[in-house]
């Protein structure tokens, strides 16, 4: 049996001391110098003054990066509904809890552990009820979930952290044996230096540790905001999955049509293979309040029936509408809230399906309140549907040019100059609307529907409808999700019992092979 080898190979400890004699030596002649000198005093002055700049500046540095990290760090998304606000919380909790010390990265456990933990937070919150809700997860979206977090885990490392992409897992796993080795050959060294030179050795030590205090804050922040990153990111996909919107395919939920969305494009005539999700606007209000005068106004052309006998529009009634900057859209003209066609159930749930609402209000009709009733009754509909955002409402008021004096209609008129009447009683009803409808005041445009006396659609109105077109597409977006996850369910399902059936039809041959072996 060989002898072991010594701990410390006495050779090599000599080797050392004759290499670090010379320059130990150097120092001390050096402080020795300049104590004769009388230089020695002013060489601990700057000695002193570099240590506290280059401190200074090392804390500048681990701001700079600590700033550099909080603009990575993961926010949540504005398309989720209003009830994954309270779940996001939890994760954001559970990430600023994690303390380097408890998760050191050198143990791989970490990864499984903490992304448990993570979705653990997501699932109680959406299953309080069952006691392990974790298992309420599918394996293919478990797998999903740490697909995408590591996905983009990854490309924040290789973005921000130097060498990211140079490091190998071995590297900094040998780093870490060679850094265990260092630190006993220069704690030699530090004790050879206390011997020879006391003065030096103790104004090196002071040194060190404001340098180790420094490298060490950096080290640590940089761990800290990779544990809470990689919590958050798990979070993000565990909030996407519970709320029913991460599908398990990659591709685009908005290049083709919904069901819903292609039955509406056929009833126009405009329905092909290639069509894509359009934006759902529906239109709304009381019956002769302009509602198909500003469908009309929108298209440019005649694309509804207008007429002053009530209830004119008996249905939805789809139309496509394609302007330059605009996402195509399918505008739906309503009956009026008024109208014995006006089905209040059928309209709640068209609003639910719509990406964006108007709303059309006579301003020479100040009895609101049918308008006011449903206007209530659609906002607790969308209230009580935490699934998912609501659709924003833009309110037209129509029929200013029969404010007073009536006969005057020179257009346009500055809602802010109050000397003019007519601008004043536009402006007065425009106030009026937003009070007795409950809406923002700023999302209350007045227009003219006329025939040839159009006013303030194809600007201001049109500028407030492309003003929510962002919102609206967050809305398409999500609502294309949820048609999706439908869909890949019976996808899904298909797919699943023809390959079942495929394994049980090869079985008898497959068996058979194995006994002919």
């Amino acid at each position: 049996m060989k002898k072991p080898l010594p701990a410390v190979d006495p050779l090599r400890l000599l080797v050392a001391i004759l290499l670090l004699l010379p320059v130990l030596a150097l120092m001390g002649f050096g402080i020795f110098w300049l104590w004769q000198s009388g230089n020695l005093l002013y060489w601990l002055i700057a000695m002193v003054v570099c240590g506290i700049l280059g401190y200074g500046l090392q804390q500048l540095l681990v701001r700079q990066e600590r700033q550099l990290l909080m603009n990575t760090t993961t926010d949540p998304n504005p398309d989720w509904p209003p009830s994954a606000d309270a779940v996001w919380q939890q994760v954001e909790a559970l990430a600023a809890s994690c303390n380097p010390e408890d998760w050191p990265l050198e143990d791989g456990r970490w990864i499984s552990e903490l992304g448990q933990k993570s979705m653990e937070a997501v699932a109680h919150c959406y299953h309080p009820e069952v006691e392990k809700p974790l298992y309420e997860l599918t394996v293919p979206h478990t797998l999903l979930i740490i697909e995408r977090a590591s996905r983009e885990l990854r490309r924040d490392i290789a973005e921000k952290i130097p060498f990211s992409n140079r490091l190998t897992v071995g590297d900094l796993f040998r780093i870490q044996r060679w850094k265990t080795k260092a630190e006993k050959a220069f704690n030699v060294y530090r004790a050879g230096s206390i011997l020879i030179n006391p003065v030096n050795a103790l104004l090196s030590e002071a040194w060190r540790h404001l340098r180790e205090r420094s490298f060490d804050q950096a080290r640590n922040e940089l761990h800290r905001w990779f544990l809470r990153a990689y919590v958050c990111k798990v979070g993000y996909y565990a909030i996407d999955l519970y709320s029913g919107r991460l599908p398990l395919g990659d591709d685009d939920h908005t290049e083709s049509a919904t069901p819903e969305s292609r039955a509406d494009l056929e009833q126009t005539g405009q329905a092909t293979a290639s069509a894509v999700e359009p934006l759902r606007i529906l239109v709304l209000g009381r019956s002769n309040s302009g509602k198909s005068s500003l469908i009309n106004a929108l298209f440019g052309e005649l694309k509804t029936a207008t007429d002053i006998l009530t209830g004119t529009t008996q249905a939805l009634e789809p139309f496509v509408l394609s302007r330059e900057g605009f996402t195509q859209a399918l505008v739906f003209d309503s009956p009026g809230c008024d109208s014995p066609f006006f089905d209040s159930k059928q309209m709640l749930i068209a609003a639910g399906s719509a990406d964006l609402i108007l709303w059309v209000s006579p301003a020479n009709r100040p009895d609101r309140q049918v308008e006011r009733q449903f206007l209530d009754a659609l906002r607790s509909y969308q209230a009580a549907r935490m699934d998912r955002r609501s659709a924003p409402l833009l309110v037209a008021v129509s029929f200013v040019d029969r404010l007073r004096p009536a006969n005057e209609w020179q257009p346009p008129y500055d809602l802010t100059h109050t000397t003019n009447i007519k601008s004043a009683n536009i402006t007065a009803a425009v106030r009026a609307v937003a009070a007795d409808l409950a809406v923002p005041a700023e999302q209350v445009i007045p227009v003219c529907l006329l025939e040839n006396k159009i006013y303030n659609v194809d600007d201001t109105l049109w500028a407030a409808i492309l003003n929510h077109q962002d919102e609206a597409l967050r809305i398409r977006l999500m609502r294309c999700l949820d048609a999706k996850k439908r869909a890949e369910d019976w996808v899904m399902l298909r797919r699943q019992m023809a390959g079942a059936g495929r394994f049980l039809r090869d079985l008898p041959e497959m068996l058979g092979k194995r006994g002919d072996k």
